[in-house]
């Protein structure tokens, strides 16, 4: 771990130390949030999200997440290799709503919400996060209407198209606020 990461307070964990972790994934990712960022210190992007998955992929911790195609974050994950899933304290509800609802294309998130980007591990994580996960893209895959078993869903969220494209990544690297 670097100096940098140190002096931020934030510990690596071992991945036998990310077994142990006392998280739960509905409440963090559906009712917390979470900021998904790809990119590095040349360019990055990040958005909120509330939508996704932990646990178990083809042997390897994982986390999934899904992006719709009309989000500039999007342009980000899929030229990266690495990207990120940020956990923050409720202090910074409001900073990742803002996150949410404006694009990275017409505003500075860093600059408009006080968040400050840490490049790491390949990625792009915030000094602020109590828990950051750094994940390597192991998988992508557009949705399509045809693979709904429930084709309620396609009324309920996707009215407009833009279907989401998920992204599994293993987690290579994850941090926790000491």
């Amino acid at each position: 771990m670097s100096d940098k990461m140190k002096e931020l307070g934030f510990e690596k964990l071992s991945g036998e130390q990310i077994l142990s972790m006392d998280i739960n994934p509905f409440r963090c990712i559906g009712q917390d949030w979470m900021l998904v960022t790809a990119g590095d210190e040349k360019s990055w992007n990040t958005m909120t999200a509330s939508w996704g998955f932990a646990g178990v992929m083809w042997g390897k911790n994982a986390i999934a997440t899904v992006i719709r195609p009309q989000r500039y974050t999007k342009e980000f994950m899929d030229k990266s290799e690495y990207f990120s899933v940020c956990f923050f304290g409720e202090e910074y509800k409001k900073a990742l709503a803002f996150c949410g609802a404006h694009s990275g294309r017409d505003f500075d998130k860093a600059k408009e919400t006080g968040l400050v980007p840490v490049f790491t591990d390949g990625s792009t994580i915030f000094e602020q996060a109590s828990v950051a996960f750094v994940c390597k893209k192991l998988y992508a895959q557009a949705m399509k209407s045809e693979y709904f078993t429930d084709k309620s869903q396609i009324d309920a969220w996707y009215n407009d198209g833009g279907y989401h494209t998920e992204y599994i990544g293993e987690i290579v690297a994850a941090y926790v606020k000491k």
